[in-house]
């Protein structure tokens, strides 16, 4: 990327984390953040494509940080511990991470058919296969790691802690339950 382009982008970034900062993720448009970056609104469509793409670009840098901590960071979560422990680690480590950034996720939400395809969540679904298959949990290590990622999904976690009033502590106990159970042998 041509420095110039690559000042563009963390300008643009910059406009469209305070807007969503001081408005909400629901008030971010392509031509606030042109406004606010003293950029045309061209530019932006051009660099992100679309909302979803801008919102996406303002959560790439938490969701990069928060892969790194359960690919290669330290145990539980990273490597070296036991396969379950890490599978319980992950959970927390993800409610925390999807809470901490609720809003903008909801907001950047695919569409109901694209939403397994999104590249985090394809990566999570991997790494929980890889874990039941080394816990020895038994049965289909896939669809048992997609019946697990639906716990971990941001609409739900949504819905129970804002709409049902049930704490994050909560949520993280049934998963730690959750897991118990499944990878019980």
């Amino acid at each position: 990327m041509r420095a110039d382009a690559a000042r563009n982008r963390i300008r643009l970034l910059e406009a469209a984390a305070r807007l969503v900062a001081e408005r909400g993720p629901e008030h971010l448009t392509m031509e606030a953040v042109a406004t606010a970056a003293s950029v045309g609104k061209g530019t932006v469509f051009r660099r992100f494509g679309d909302r979803n793409g801008l919102l996406m670009a303002l959560l790439d840098h938490s969701e990069r940080l928060h892969q790194e901590s359960f690919l290669t960071g330290p145990p539980p979560l990273g490597p070296g511990a036991p396969a379950v422990r890490r599978l319980e680690a992950f959970g927390t480590a993800t409610l925390r991470h999807l809470a901490a950034h609720r809003a903008v996720l909801l907001a950047a939400e695919p569409e109901a058919c694209k939403r397994f395809e999104a590249p985090p969540r394809r990566l999570y679904l991997t790494h929980v296969t890889a874990l039941l298959r080394e816990a020895g949990s038994g049965g289909d290590a896939e669809l048992l790691a997609h019946t697990l990622a639906g716990y971990l999904d941001v609409a739900l976690l949504h819905h129970l802690t804002r709409q049902r009033g049930m704490p994050l502590d909560r949520l993280e106990a049934g998963w730690l339950d959750l897991v118990a159970r499944v990878t019980r042998g």
